[in-house]
Parts: structure tokens; sequence; C-alpha cells
């Protein structure tokens, strides 16, 4: 993460030594869960970087635990707006930095909070949760979980209203920087058209590329490629490589996905579809745009989630 968001006083970190995990993804983006209903783990910063090492911990793209609301100021905060939101989903990158919200990780998470028994939802029921990037509501479906991503909109309104760029991206493979416009969907994308997939395979993602300008807390960093024909029965088609803050290249991002999205059919222009499909190295989300009382547009993420294994810290 080029920045960290602002860290809120939290217990000092204690040994981990006994604590239940379980490993979980979302089309390939992975983290390490534990559950805390009494909120006594503060697992700090360092600890968090240690589990999710993929050579000497267990590995993951964050880490995700799941807290009562009542028991962090973030989550009390998130009662104030909706009582409903019982667990909060603390979630961290995977160097420790914190972050506003992860698309595939409320999936897993919800997945994880049934697994535990800590949270039950039938099919076509939906559950509220607590995030730093405000209260998600998600649905299980047939074949997974949708969840309501919120409103979406420009980091740089005045710049994008006028136009449709507002930033230049260089990255490794890239010959020269491309415009790209920044999407905020309660964390921060900065989303990069590529005319072919060539580019896209490429374009080398182990350092972070250069957004100039930079969005305050950072940003993620999105790949594009349209399909060909853009659009078919009414769905449209991109795939997508993202460089996440904090984390470096993922197999997969919700909140990416759903800028890409917001991107592309904002460039695409008059007479877009609201209904998407984006392609991702670990494999395909669903996105969707939806108006909600009041004329706001929201972005649907719909996907699948996965438990892999689960242990305890030795």
């Amino acid at each position: 993460m080029n920045e960290t968001l602002a860290e809120t006083a939290r217990p000092a970190a204690t040994t981990l030594s006994g604590l239940r995990f379980s490993k979980g993804h979302g089309t390939g983006n992975d983290f390490v869960l534990v559950a805390d209903p009494e909120g006594v783990h503060a697992i700090s910063a360092e600890q968090v970087a240690q589990l999710c090492d993929r050579h000497r911990g267990i590995g993951g793209d964050g880490l995700i635990r799941a807290v009562p609301s009542r028991l962090l100021d973030e989550g009390r905060q998130v009662l104030a707006e909706n009582p409903d939101a019982e667990w909060f989903m603390d979630y961290r990158n995977g160097d420790g930095s914190l972050s506003e919200m992860c698309g595939n990780g409320v999936r897993v998470f919800v997945h994880f909070l049934l697994a535990e028994g800590l949270a039950e939802l039938p099919a076509g029921g939906s559950l509220t949760i607590g995030t730093r990037g405000g209260v998600k509501t998600i649905v299980r479906t047939g074949d997974g979980y949708a969840v309501d991503m919120g409103p979406w909109e420009f980091i740089f309104p005045d710049d994008a209203a006028a136009r449709a760029m507002d930033s230049l991206v260089s990255a490794d493979g890239l010959e020269v920087a491309r415009p790209a416009l920044s999407v905020s969907m309660g964390n921060p994308h900065t989303v990069v058209a590529l005319a072919e997939l060539s580019e896209l395979q490429d374009t080398r993602l182990f350092t972070a590329p250069h957004v100039d300008p930079t969005p305050a807390n950072g940003t993620n960093v999105e790949f594009v490629v349209p399909a060909e024909p853009l659009v078919h029965d009414g769905v449209g088609t991109v795939t997508m490589r993202v460089h996440e803050r904090g984390v470096g290249e993922t197999q997969s991002c919700g909140t990416g996905a759903c800028a890409a999205a917001v991107a592309i059919r904002h460039w695409a222009g008059q007479g877009a579809p609201d209904a998407w499909q984006v392609k991702v190295p670990g494999g395909v989300v669903g996105v969707k745009f939806f108006t909600v009382a009041g004329g706001r547009e929201h972005v649907e993420l719909s996907g699948p989630a996965t438990i892999v294994a689960s242990g305890t810290l030795s």
C-alpha cells in the first residue's frame, strides 16, 4: 500500500499460539481467516505479514479477522449506521497494512462465518456485514455470494466529468505511460485499458505501477482488455490483471473488477450494458449496476467462495 489507513487504538498484540485459522479464497484471491468472537486477539501488522508470507507462513493476499462490531471503534460506527451489522470484517493486506474493503474477501468472510457456525444464511437470504468501506449486504446465491458493494464514484470527479482520463500509469513491460481513470469502490482503483491480450500478458507486475497523480491513500491498478465484441447477449466482457496495494499482483480483486467495469462502461458510453463478466487469472466474477432509492447507482459483485483448509497456529 502506498499509504496506509490510519490505525485506531488496538490492544497490544498477543501470542497467536493455539489460535485456530482457516484458509480460503475467492477466484484465487486468498486469505487467512481467524474468528475472534471475544475481541481478544489483537493481531499486529508484523504478525499479519508473517502469517501471509508464502514461504515462511500460511500464505495469503491478506488476513481477515471476524470480530463483533460492538468490540471495535470502527464497528460501533457501523452499528450506528446499521444495527444489523453484527460482524465486522477486520481486513489487512498481506504486508499488514489496513485496507478499507475487499470484494472477494467479504464473500469468503461470510462463507467462513457460516462454516464456523457464527452466522446462518439460507439460499436467497441476506447478511449485513461491517467493513472499513461501510456496511455491505451479502446474498447467498446458488453458486456463491452476491455483494452490494455500494455506490461507485470518481476519485478525481472534476477531471473525470470533463474527460475520460484523469491520470497516467507507467508499468514494467509497457513502452509508454498509459492514460487511466481512477474509481473509488470504498477503496481506490486506477484502471488502464489495453488494446490486446498480448499487452496484458507482457505487463510485469512484480513492482507497483507508477500512477500520476496518485490518490491520497495510494491505489490499486487494474489493466483491462475489452472483449471483441465487447457485448454479447447483453453482457459486457473484459479480461483483467491487477496490482494491489500492500500485496502485489493477485489472482483476483473484487473491488478491482467492479472498478474495471465502471471504467469500461464509462468509456463505452451511452447504451453500454449494466451486466458484466470480468475474467481474472483466478476465474470469473460477475458485476451488475443497479439504481437504489434516491437515484444513486450501486454495484453488485458476485462469485464463488471456498474454504480450502483449517488448522491451529503453533
